[in-house]
């Protein structure tokens, strides 16, 4: 698989990174539930696979997702050598609080729970959701905390991954991230993330594309799952991705290869993260990647419109 370097920090990713947040056991986000079994065999699957890159967090799941990585690791007798494991950061799921001492707490957490010395990337994670932003960005906050941990030897790469453009944008320029993680914001039908993109890429972060199916519409299509970035779509609001059915269709081609290529075809794009939740998601991730996409699908995607607008801005949102 193509692979990209991530800045001096000695690590180099595959263009493809599974995430795990729906092994984590997260009903009320995807609509359905992952037992233990089924992630593990998921797990199992990415480690067998070519992709080197794996990407959790200490919130998803309430911790369930780290854990069942950290049990599938110690089977294995560790990380596999190369394998780049990125995590991250959370605040206090109770209270909100995110400053310094939680930050280093939840790198101690996952630390535990993974059974590893250290975390090859490490990203903070959702400050939109944090009590107090100052609490993060305040001199001695969690994001100082961050870039402490890296010098500490705890994390080779440090980066940014929360959802808001307008909060994330000025704190990608204001500190020297390795990589962000961006969500639902660069995709076939939105491209909020776009200008963010560009700068970062300019400043030689990696750019972690996530979500670009806009949470599985576009994976499994519109009849199947009617909803967008995780909220009920009505007809209006799926009316765009069937306009997008309708140029694959006329082709003979699915959806989703399209909607990952789109992604991956970006040269600012270091890595598409793919939530999977079972294991021929993984083997049909790979095959998505390798689909030949006529040169005019893109070019009848160019003159459909997308939104700039925030996918998520009246999202029901709840932790875990």
């Amino acid at each position: 698989m193509k692979t990209v370097q991530i800045r001096d920090t000695g690590l180099s990713v595959t263009d493809i990174c599974f995430g795990t947040s729906a092994l984590g056991n997260m009903p009320d986000t995807y609509g359905y539930a992952v037992d233990e079994d089924r992630a593990r065999a998921t797990l199992k699957a990415i480690f067998d696979g070519p992709a080197n890159f794996l990407d959790t967090s200490r919130a998803y799941g309430l911790g369930e997702s780290e854990r069942r990585i950290g049990a599938v690791i110690r089977e294995m007798g560790g990380l596999p050598e190369g394998f780049v494991l990125s995590t991250k950061l959370d605040r206090d799921l109770d209270t909100g609080r995110f400053d310094a001492a939680r930050a280093r707490a939840s790198l101690e957490e996952s630390l535990e729970v993974l059974g590893l010395d250290s975390i090859p990337v490490l990203h903070l994670h959702d400050p939109e959701h944090a009590r107090d932003l100052e609490e993060i960005t305040r001199d001695g906050g969690a994001m100082d905390e961050l870039f402490k941990m890296k010098e500490e030897g705890l994390c080779q790469a440090v980066g940014l991954a929360m959802g808001r453009i307008d909060m994330m944008f000025p704190l990608v320029k204001a500190y020297p991230f390795d990589t962000l993680i961006s969500h639902n914001r660069y995709t076939l039908l939105n491209r909020a993330a776009d200008e963010m993109f560009t700068y970062a890429h300019a400043q030689g972060m990696a750019v972690l594309n996530a979500a670009p199916y806009a949470s599985g519409v576009l994976a499994k299509g519109s009849a199947e799952m009617p909803m967008i970035t995780y909220q009920k779509a009505d007809d209006a609001a799926l009316a765009p991705v069937r306009h997008i059915e309708e140029v694959c269709a006329a082709q003979g081609i699915a959806t989703g290869p399209v909607a990952l290529q789109f992604s991956m075809r970006d040269p600012r794009v270091a890595s598409t993260v793919i939530g999977v939740s079972k294991p021929e998601r993984v083997a049909q991730t790979l095959q998505w990647a390798a689909v030949d996409i006529p040169d005019q699908i893109w070019d009848a995607l160019e003159e459909l419109p997308y939104s700039m607008e925030d996918p998520e801005a009246n999202r029901d949102y709840k932790p875990g």
